[in-house]
């Protein structure tokens, strides 16, 4: 064994100087040490040693410091929470409850409820037992009944309790959960495959493309404009007063002949001054030169489908060759038709060209950033990928052009179900038309700002396609198509992405997993609570790269909105009456920096403000900031109302009490994600997220 070398006792004895020295004070109030050498002073403090009554005060107060300001600074954060819920709710007028029209569509409702009523007796028995010691965790084996055990009435229900729920309620939450699971594998396989489709066209940069110069005439005598189609452009719209000035002025500029150009204004408002003002607008624009048209009906039915047909039945209609469709709020490029139109040349099989929309207002606000993410996804990866390799896909209903002889081969815009631009793509494609994407060419649009807005637009999105699958399966069974093209639109196209989704979505995070916390002998596994989210969550994140901070919201945000998409799948499903109906989105109007700008100013002179000239240097959002606020004191404050969402709220509540339960069982993951999805339950069940409806 190598010598052991201590150098500090070889220091202190080489460099020791001098004798021992002991101080002594009369009324000392402090110890008093006798110094041995260089190194006693360092030796370590006995601690049975005690402190005396100055250092112990001192303490004390230090830590009462610490202890008010971690106080002070709960409370600051829980009355800004209770102030933004009061100016949100208490001090508005109009809040009101999220109606629901049919009995019917409650029903949800009043099964959350007594889940929730149960859950808080269970809460209660819980608490109990683990006070009492009798905790499950603590005492797995505490089910078994034995006589020794009995201690009370209390005790005795409780230990029935367990042997009941072991033997009888965990087998089949068990299972459920177990297929929960596959379905989410399944489902995550299917967006996994997606996204390495979409790395496979990045990578071998695949997209269509326009040979040569399909408007060059070889002819040096003939007119370049026999070689351009004629076109129809419909705008359908029913009280879009935010923004019908925009799309019509975006569309009358359109790069296109004005003589092989038609616009038609499909207006099906009810409102007599928004039907003036659009008349207004249409007139200016015809006296410019413009080909357009104003389309009024005077029975509103059908919604947009039957706004669609009925122009389509025209007789002028049969001279064009393609028809191009905006929805109101969509401002194309001058360049969009000469983006488009020249892929059908040559190209007889094709029937849709779709692009991609972009939204000026995805930065708004929280609710905005995360629509941005999802709709990102959906056209990067989903519609790039569909296009690519089945040439098929949903219309999305706008910034799309036709053929009009797919369109009228195909059966024409029905009335049957409320995702018209769905049912008229699925139609198509059984009769063998192709569909492409231009990933590259952008329409700007909005996106919902108010949760009630993206609310009601969500629940059409996803009842339509249930009442679609209804009516069509047939159609699908029959047709001529091939067996692999039959299977990817029933099994892919509806079942897994519009129905299997909202189902274990809405099943495994807000039924399961609270369930799983009250009987604890049926298991979630830990990787189907947080490995496989994270992941599912990165891809969808991926095409908004941007928006990588948001992905814990947006992970939770989306389980919330499971319950919507989950009402909405069974309302279509089983034809309940809200799947039929059709609320028109509420638009904003928001339009590019410039646009924006000068509207402010427009409103700004009609509240009689004087004209402001901007400075060289400053940007046009920060003038605009400054328009508002001028505007903001020159004109009296709006109220603005807010929803309580019933179903959303309850739900928050169930979260909040599963959590408790974790708590006591020890989940320490499980506990952190019921909390923080309960708590984001209960933000949008008190309308909390986005902008306020006026």
């Amino acid at each position: 064994m190598a010598p052991r070398l201590n150098f500090s006792d070889w220091w202190g004895k080489d460099k020791q100087r001098g004798t021992p020295v002991i101080v002594k004070m009369e009324n000392p109030n402090f110890s008093i040490v006798e110094i041995d050498g260089p190194d006693a002073a360092f030796k370590p403090i006995e601690k049975s040693r005690g402190k005396n009554a100055k250092q112990v005060t001192w303490v004390l107060l230090l830590k009462a410091n610490q202890a008010v300001g971690c106080v002070a600074w709960l409370a600051t954060i829980l009355w800004s929470l209770i102030g933004t819920i009061k100016n949100r709710l208490i001090l508005r007028k109009g809040v009101s409850l999220a109606s629901e029209k049919l009995g019917k569509s409650n029903l949800l409702f009043r099964i959350i409820k007594v889940c929730l009523g149960v859950s808080l007796v269970m809460l209660a028995f819980e608490v109990i037992a683990y006070f009492k010691g009798w905790n499950y965790f603590q005492n797995p084996n505490l089910y078994m009944p034995h006589t020794s055990d009995v201690l009370g009435l209390f005790h005795i229900i409780y230990v029935v309790w367990l042997d009941f729920r072991a033997d009888y309620i965990a087998p089949s939450v068990q299972k459920l959960s177990t297929f929960c699971t596959v379905l989410f594998l399944i489902q995550s396989l299917d967006r996994l495959v997606l996204c390495l489709g979409c790395f496979y066209i990045k990578c071998k940069k695949i997209k269509p493309r326009i040979e040569g110069d399909p408007f060059k005439s070889d002819d040096l005598e003939g007119s370049n404009n026999s070689y351009y189609p004629m076109v129809l452009v419909q705008i359908p719209m029913c009280n879009e007063k935010e923004v019908y000035e925009m799309s019509i002025s975006a569309v009358c500029q359109l790069d296109w002949p004005k003589d092989r150009l038609l616009i038609q204004i499909l207006d099906d408002s009810d409102n007599e001054c928004i039907q003036d003002l659009i008349k207004s607008e249409v007139a200016k624009w015809n006296q410019k030169g413009v080909n357009i048209i104003y389309r009024h009906r005077l029975v509103r039915t059908g919604y947009k489908a039957g706004n669609l047909k009925s122009a389509m039945s025209c007789d002028y209609v049969k001279d064009y060759e393609f028809v191009a469709i905006f929805d109101a709020d969509f401002q194309p490029t001058p360049d969009f038709l000469k983006q488009t139109v020249p892929h059908f040349k040559d190209n007889p099989e094709l029937g849709l060209v779709q692009t991609r929309w972009a939204f000026v207002n995805k930065d708004e606000n929280l609710l905005t950033r995360l629509q941005n993410i999802n709709l990102c996804f959906h056209f990067e990866v989903e519609q790039q990928v569909n296009g690519v390799f089945l040439n098929f896909f949903g219309f999305n209903g706008t910034a799309g052009i036709w053929r009009i002889k797919a369109l009228e081969e195909s059966g024409g815009w029905l009335e049957r179900t409320t995702v018209e631009d769905m049912d008229i793509a699925v139609r198509a494609h059984l009769n063998g038309w192709k569909f492409i994407y231009l990933n590259d060419v952008r329409v700007l649009c909005e996106v919902p700002e108010s949760f009630e807005a993206y609310r009601k637009q969500q629940h059409r999105w996803h009842s339509g396609p249930m009442q679609l699958f209804r009516v069509c399966l047939p159609a699908i069974v029959s047709s001529k198509i091939s067996i692999w093209k039959k299977a990817n639109l029933i099994l892919l196209f509806f079942l897994l992405r519009k129905l299997i989704l909202p189902f274990y979505s809405f099943t495994l995070f807000c039924v399961v997993l609270p369930l799983t916390m009250f009987i604890p002998e049926a298991e979630l596994p830990f990787w189907v609570v947080c490995y496989i989210p994270i992941l599912m969550t990165l891809l969808n994140i991926l095409p908004a790269p941007k928006s990588i901070p948001f992905i814990a919201p947006y992970l939770l945000f989306e389980n919330t909105m499971s319950v919507t998409k989950f009402n909405a799948m069974v309302s279509g499903l089983f034809q309940l009456g809200s799947s039929y109906e059709w609320v028109v989105t509420k638009k904003a109007g928001r339009s590019s920096e410039s646009d924006l700008l000068a509207a402010a100013e427009k409103d700004l002179k009609a509240f009689g403000a004087p004209q402001i000239s901007r400075g060289a240097s400053e940007s046009e959002l920060s003038e605009l900031n400054r328009l508002n606020k001028q505007k903001d004191e020159t004109s009296t404050p709006v109220k603005k109302s807010n929803k309580i969402y019933r179903k959303e709220l309850a739900l928050a509540f169930l979260l909040l009490t599963a959590s408790a339960r974790s708590l006591l069982s020890a989940h320490g993951l499980h506990f952190y994600f019921l909390l923080f999805q309960g708590v984001t339950f209960l933000l949008v069940g008190l309308d909390l997220i986005g902008e306020q409806i006026s």
